[in-house]
């Protein structure tokens, strides 16, 4: 846990397209005692995503009866879209002696941030990080470099972006994005600094 025994909950946010799933990705290469916590969504999966690595994907029966069953710590509806966070899966994962990793949208992390500060055991081992574009044109061209979404997907992401940036301040630490490799430093750096708290 952490570098010297100090659990870490990690949580990485941003605007869709910012890169948060590429850091992540090299994040738990990097370390193994940081375990990603996989989300719940009722999108479809994008080419190489695989269940039970990049999401949990269920249909949208299931995750309301789960919802119904107070199983998620959190959850959100983006883009018509639901997307949840299981208790189950931060909770085991702490008490197996990991820290954890939770890459969210940026309403997920902000519900979880209220959520996880008010936990006796997960408060004291949360670090928010927000991972942000250079400017809003930087992230239009990412998304469409992307090439995953026509220009209807892409206007609405950027509409939504342009809110979810002012909400920046919320969160503990704020990265402006450069290259895959800067962006990845910087959160390992934060990763590194919390856990020698």
């Amino acid at each position: 846990m952490g570098r010297q025994g100090q659990p870490v909950l990690l949580v990485l946010s941003g605007p869709s397209g910012v890169g948060k799933t590429t850091v992540a990705h090299r994040l738990m290469d990097a370390n193994g005692t940081l375990k990603r916590i996989v989300t719940c969504t009722t999108r479809a999966p994008r080419d190489g995503e695989q269940d039970g690595v990049d999401y949990h994907f269920l249909d949208e029966s299931e995750f309301l009866e789960r919802l119904g069953c107070g199983e998620f710590l959190e959850h959100a509806e983006v883009y018509g879209k639901y997307y949840g966070t299981l208790k189950s899966s931060v909770h085991d994962a702490f008490a197996a002696g990991h820290d954890i990793l939770i890459v969210n949208d940026v309403q997920g992390a902000l519900t979880l941030n209220k959520i996880i500060r008010e936990d006796a055991v997960l408060g004291g081992a949360l670090q928010t990080v927000f991972l942000v574009p250079e400017g809003v044109e930087e992230l239009r061209k990412r998304l469409e470099s992307r090439d995953e979404d026509d220009k209807k997907t892409i206007d609405e992401r950027m509409e939504n972006a342009v809110a979810e940036l002012k909400q920046q301040n919320k969160f503990d630490h704020v990265i402006v994005s450069g290259t895959r490799d800067e962006d990845y430093e910087q959160v390992q750096c934060v990763y590194e600094q919390a856990g020698n708290r």
